[in-house]
This record gives C-alpha cells, structure tokens and sequence, in this order.
C-alpha cells in the first residue's frame, strides 16, 4: 500500500499545484552551488581538509560573480539549459502562438507554432494570419518616416507618426523641421538649405525686349529730328519754334526714352538713384518747356488785347531760364525725397521659393514725386485749351493741345495700372517703361512732325512770309486788339535779345 502511495505523484493524491517560479528559484539555488563547487575546486586544490578553505573566503565577491555565476552552464531538472547573458539576466523562455480559428468552427484559440530560447524556432506551415492567409505581415508599431518627414512620437519611443515638413523647411534632426529662412531653399535631401538665385528682369525676356524696341526706337527718331534742327537751325520754320525750348524738349523726349534702360536694369544703389533723377526730370523738361511756351502764347494774346504794352518775360533767355526754374523745383523734390527714403536696394519675396531684388521705394511714394509733373501736365492741359484758337502759323497750340489730352489719357491709365500689376514686378516695370516712351513719342509725334514733314518734304515752305500771310493770320490780325500780337509773335520768328 504504501508503495503504491509513493509511486503516485503528489499532486494526484493532495490536488497539489506548484508555484510557476519554484523552477526558478531551484535553478539559482543550484547556480550558486555549482559556482561555489568551481571556486573550491579551484582555490583549494592543495587544500588537505574537506570543505571551504581560507583562498574561497578571501576571493572576490565580483570576481566570483564575473568568472563564475556568468559562465555557467547547465540544464536543471527537467533537462532546460540554464546560463546566464552579460548583464547577468538568465536567457528568456518563450512559446510564440498563434491565434487561429478552430477547424469547422467558430471559436478561435491560441496555437503554439514556435518558441525562443536564445534562438528563434518558428514552424511556418502552422502560422495563419487575416483572412487564412500565410504570407507573413509587416509586424511593426511604425514604419520609418520618408525623405522630408519628421518623427511625431505616440507615447512608446517605438511609436511614431510621420509628419510632413512645409517645402522651405529642412530637417534638423528626425524629430524637428526648422524654416530656412526667406532667401534660402532646402536642398532634395532637407538636409540642409541653399541661397535661392536672384529673379530680376532679363535682358532677353519678352518684358523687357518689347520696352526696349519701342525705346530703340524712339531714341533714333529723336536723334534724327535733333540733326534736321541743328542743319536746319537757321531758317524760319526752327526759328519760329523757338529753338532754345526745341532743343530742351528734344533733350527731354531723349530722357524718357533712355529711362527704359534704367528701369530694366538689375537694381543698384547707383541705378536706383539714377532712376528717381531720371523718370522726374526727362517729364520736367518736357512739360516744363510745353508750359511755359503755352504761358508765353497766352500771355502775348491777352496782353495783345488789353494793350500795347509789352509783356515781360517773353525773350528766348526768358523762356530758357523759366524752363530751368520749372525743372529745379522737380530737382528739389527728388532730393527731399532721396533724405526722406534714401535709396537702395531691397529683397522682395512673391513667394517663398523667388527672391527678386527691388529699388528700396514704395508704390505711393513714387506716385507722390511725380505730382509735380501732373501739376506741370494739367496746368498745360489748361493753357492749351485756353489758346486753341490762337491763328496756327504763329503758335504750336493746336499740336500742344493735342499733345496734352493725349498725354492725359495716358497717365489716366498709367495710374490704376501701375498699383494693379503691383504683384507682378515684371508687368508693373514694363508698365512704366512703355508709359513713358509713350509720353516721349506722343510730344515728339504731335510737335515735330509737321515741323520735320515740312523741311524734309516741302522745303519750299520753310520761308518766312508763310508764317505772315495764311489766311487765319489775315483774319485775326485785322482786328485792331491784335496788333501788338503780330508784333510780339514777329520778334520769336526773329530770335529778339534778352530783355
């Protein structure tokens, strides 16, 4: 009886059930013992007596767990292998399952298909994965974050998710995206950021050779009419014009047109401030010189009128100093305008990714230097009006009058287009270009013309009886007011002194 009690297993006849990590515990009780029984061995070989010798109790206890405890290996009682790893932790015991569906049924239990003991055994024909499926799934918590991307951690440092840097942004590290700032550009790779390249108007674009053209263009029939003038400074025709203020309205008409150059050149401090002396006084001289011949026509007719007093300041040097006075005042406003906003260059930015040097002005200000020019342009508007009725052959009124309304129109649409194509620098810089050629070719087309038709085509004409005998003369210099008109006219034909 008691025989057969002992060849039973314990927990048959008392319903016992181990610890889980008893194993454990035997398997450190029996690490120690084989650790110390090779220390024994190896300290008291010489040693006559049974037992701990006085070499074990002076070795090392880190030593011991170094040379010792770290190198076993055995296998306990149920025949596992039991060693440790470096850090002392003995190796991990694992069964991998497998969560499958029961054969012709519903339910769902845990297979073993493998288990990992310092190694991996893994029986593949046992694993079933969605949908019965063997083809094995990408087990990961987060996948590496591509080119450009950022990691956003989720809590474990093994959980991440990928977040897109903006295009100006480069990657500092895997976790941060920084701004290359205006001006520069993340290379392909976002590792690091590169100057962007200037966009300024090319000489070769379509903007600026259009400008450029009708400048080219002007420029040469400018110089052509400033030669007729100089071989022809001599005979009535450019007498009676009154050749000093021809000559600076030519010099003005040749400004604006070479203003084109300079507005489509790559902004400089030099270019710049060229620019603001330019474009204000190519008008200046123009609508300076177109005044004060308008001034001169009415002020002669109206003193014709009222009496036979001759009014001052009506000879060539007059006329000229008058003009220069006109031009200074424009002078003095781009100075003060130069100390207010001193020129310079600056970096405009449409976008991120274009970087476009700029002349250091603002759109109003620039609008605000050329009032002075309006002022010129509207009060010669007034003059011409004023005098449209004046006889032709003694005056240029009805060609400045037509050159005046023209010119308004153009700067009536030059404005609003000017701050509407404010984004697109290209389209705003030709806007300006053009509208300037154009006011230069409308004062050149409307006064000169007739002028260069008549010493090219009727030379003839270009005597001085024909500007005392039309028809128009004959009829307004009959009326008696009118005489001292006749007078006064006669002595521009004539090229009269100073006063």
């Amino acid at each position: 009886m008691t025989a057969n009690i002992l060849n039973k297993h314990i927990g048959e006849l008392l319903r016992y059930e181990q610890e889980s990590k008893v194993q454990f515990v035997v398997d450190a009780v029996y690490a120690f013992a084989l650790a110390l029984d090779k220390l024994n061995k190896d300290m008291c070989i010489d040693y006559e007596h049974q037992g701990v010798c006085p070499e074990m109790t002076r070795f090392d206890g880190g030593e011991f767990y170094e040379s010792y405890i770290l190198n076993l290996n055995f296998n306990d009682l149920v025949g596992s292998p039991v060693k440790f790893d470096k850090s002392g932790d003995g190796l991990a015991r694992y069964d991998i399952l497998n969560y499958q569906r029961l054969p012709n049924s519903s339910g769902y239990h845990y297979k073993v298909v493998g288990k990992w003991f310092d190694f991996l055994e893994l029986n593949q024909e046992f694993l079933i994965f969605d949908h019965n499926l063997s083809t094995t799934p990408i087990s990961a918590c987060s996948l590496p974050c591509e080119l450009g991307m950022i990691k956003k951690q989720q809590g474990d440092t093994c959980c991440w998710i990928c977040d897109k840097c903006e295009d100006y942004e480069f990657l500092e590290d895997e976790f941060t995206c920084t701004d290359c700032g205006y001006g520069f550009w993340p290379y392909p790779d976002k590792t690091a950021c590169y100057e962007l390249e200037y966009f300024y108007m090319k000489w070769d674009s379509l903007f600026a050779i259009i400008p450029c053209v009708f400048s080219c263009l002007g420029i040469i029939c400018t110089l052509i009419v400033i030669g007729l003038f100089i071989k022809n400074n001599d005979t009535p025709l450019v007498r009676a014009s009154g050749r000093e203020l021809s000559y600076m309205l030519l010099f003005g008409i040749l400004l604006c047109y070479m203003n084109t150059f300079l507005l489509l050149a790559k902004p400089s401090l030099i270019i710049c401030t060229t620019q603001r002396f330019g474009v204000g006084i190519g008008f200046s001289i123009i609508y300076g010189a177109l005044l004060t011949k308008t001034n001169r026509i009415s002020r002669i007719f109206d003193s014709a009128s009222k009496s036979a007093k001759r009014p001052t300041f009506i000879s060539p040097r007059s006329q000229v100093f008058i003009t220069l006075l006109l031009i200074t005042i424009q002078v003095l406003i781009t100075v003060f305008w130069m100390v207010a906003e001193p020129p310079g260059t600056k970096f405009h930015y449409p976008t991120r990714q274009s970087v476009i040097p700029k002349c250091k002005m603002q759109d109003r200000s620039f609008i605000f230097s050329q009032l002075y020019n309006m002022l010129l342009i509207t009060t010669c508007t007034v003059y011409a009006i004023k005098t449209r009725k004046i006889p032709e052959n003694f005056n240029e009124s009805k060609f400045i009058g037509f050159t005046m309304y023209t010119t308004c129109i153009i700067w009536l649409a030059f404005v609003p287009i000017y701050f509407g194509t404010g984004n697109s620098y290209q389209t705003q810089i030709t806007t300006l270009c053009v509208a300037t050629s154009m006011n230069a070719t409308v004062a050149l087309v409307c006064l000169y013309s007739p002028k260069v038709y008549i010493i090219v085509f009727h030379p003839d004409k270009n005597v001085r009886k024909l500007t005392m005998n039309s028809a128009t003369y004959k009829k307004y210099n009959a009326q008696p007011s009118t005489s001292y008109a006749t007078s006064s006219m006669e002595l521009k034909g004539n090229h009269s002194p100073s006063e």
